[in-house]
């Protein structure tokens, strides 16, 4: 406990006084437990004794009270006026002077935290809400426990502890046919930290990078905060369109889903991979390879990860278990070329000197017992059920009204709205919000705005009655728009 003397008398009455204003200033709130005067004394370097008459002078002016066998208590009486503290008075200063880069930084800050500005929503259509598996959140407490129980205390390797890092390969030779081992990967904390570790190694400002048009707007801010000079490029329903790749100025690095274009959904065909493996190749650029949900397809074969196709070592493949497991696990990864092994460690020891070892532990666990791979199958069975749920409604219910972009792939689903404006499209979000309907703007994604209005239907968190009486409420307000 902060308390100090102000050396004018007894040392009891100094204490007594010190006591009062804690009090008095609520830092001592009604009812709460001072501490035991052994304690006090002990701390203070003062006699018990000089504790004990303070304390007793505060019980007879009636601020506290001694409770049998407990210790004594601040008296629960009504509180004083909020008085602030003389220290914490400020006169209004100037802004700070910030680096360029911290106010790059405070300009691109999205302070609404994505699904946090619909809580509370009944549905709640949020790309990004995990889908709840009781099973897997009991499997992961179990490797929690297991893993803090025999961890090392030590500060972990910042690279990451190599056994997650062999299963990391393990399952991406299964899963996503890349060929690795575990030198080439590094353990991050999440998507988001693998585009800053990328940028602060490749990118200077003023430096050229590609951003597909649309994308996700956290690797925009990541890569406008480090002063980037951001170009992007358009993406059709073959992902994006290598054509129009550009070959004049400084491109450093390229950010590309491939696997399932992030918001579109549409797949990069094979020979547009080659295509931008070999746009990379003749330019010296690096291609940071996002595949944030490439686990979950329904139906269509999965073309081979750009990753895999790479023999000239430009490829940076991303990782993210936030998404497949859920967003409170702030683990990902990277898989790098040999080339840019020993740069990236350094940016990431430098940053935080590695990620938490129990929570590796843990997940390096769930991945060697089968429990990670058992849950996704079981997450693909669900989510193919919400899909076909979700598209179902949207076509009893909406029919020719929308267009739905073509996708096998991920947790969501892009909807066009082709006899709608930009402006009806925002009224239509607000109207389905009042009645409890959360739907999400393409809009934000987009570097350029389309033509048409499209909203970003999230299914992994809700059951398919749940999507079909969501779909019920968007189609009766989207009804009443067009009707004027």
């Amino acid at each position: 406990m902060f308390l100090q003397l102000d050396a004018r008398g007894p040392q009891y009455l100094q204490l007594a006084r010190a006591l009062k204003q804690a009090i008095l200033d609520g830092r001592c709130a009604p009812g709460s437990r001072l501490p035991a005067t052994r304690a006090l004394a002990r701390e203070l370097d003062i006699s018990r004794n000089t504790a004990l008459a303070a304390y007793a002078l505060l019980s007879e002016e009636g601020l506290i009270e001694g409770r049998s066998g407990s210790g004594c208590y601040v008296a629960a009486f009504v509180a004083m006026p909020k008085r602030t503290p003389a220290a914490v008075v400020q006169t209004p200063a100037r802004a700070p002077a910030l680096s360029r880069r911290g106010q790059r930084m405070l300009t691109v800050y999205d302070r609404a935290i994505p699904g946090r500005q619909h809580r509370g929503l009944r549905y709640n259509l949020q790309y990004g809400l995990p889908m709840t598996n009781p099973q897997l959140a009991g499997a992961w407490r179990r490797a929690l426990n297991q893993a803090a129980a025999r961890v090392q205390a030590d500060y972990p390797d910042p690279q990451g502890l190599p056994g997650l890092r062999a299963q990391i390969c393990g399952y991406l030779a299964r899963r996503r046919g890349i060929s690795a081992v575990p030198d080439d990967v590094l353990v991050v904390n999440g998507t988001q930290q693998a585009f800053a570790l990328a940028a602060d190694v490749l990118l200077d400002a003023g430096d050229g990078m590609i951003l597909e048009d649309p994308h996700y707007q956290g690797a925009r801010q990541v890569f406008a905060a480090r002063g980037a000079m951001i170009r992007t490029c358009r993406v059709d329903a073959a992902g994006l369109v290598t054509a129009e790749l550009p070959v004049d100025g400084r491109v450093r690095l390229a950010v590309v889903t491939p696997s399932h274009q992030f918001p579109t959904g549409a797949v990069l065909s094979l020979p547009r991979r080659m295509q931008l493996l070999d746009w990379a190749q003749r330019r010296h650029a690096w291609l940071i390879e996002d595949d944030y949900d490439g686990e979950f397809r329904y139906g269509a074969r999965p073309l081979a990860a750009l990753k895999s196709l790479d023999r000239a070592g430009r490829v940076i493949y991303v990782g993210s278990f936030s998404k497949v497991i859920f967003p409170a696990l702030r683990l990902g990864y990277m898989v790098l070329p040999a080339s840019l092994r020993e740069a990236m460690v350094a940016a990431k020891w430098l940053t935080d000197r590695g990620s938490t070892a129990i929570e590796q532990a843990a997940l390096a666990h769930l991945i060697g017992s089968g429990a990670f791979e058992r849950h996704l199958r079981r997450a693909a069975i669900v989510l193919r059920a919400r899909r076909s749920a979700l598209l179902g409604a949207l076509q009893r219910l909406l029919g020719d009204a929308i267009e739905v972009a073509d996708s096998s792939a991920g947790m969501h689903i892009l909807v066009w709205l082709p006899h709608t404006s930009h402006a009806q499209a925002q009224t239509l979000v607000e109207r389905a919000r009042a009645r409890g309907v959360g739907v999400y703007l393409v809009a934000p994604y987009c570097h350029k705005l389309r033509k048409r209005p499209g909203l970003l239907l999230g299914y992994a968190d809700l059951p398919p009655a749940d999507l079909l009486a969501a779909v019920r409420i968007l189609a009766d307000c989207l009804s009443q728009i067009r009707s004027g």
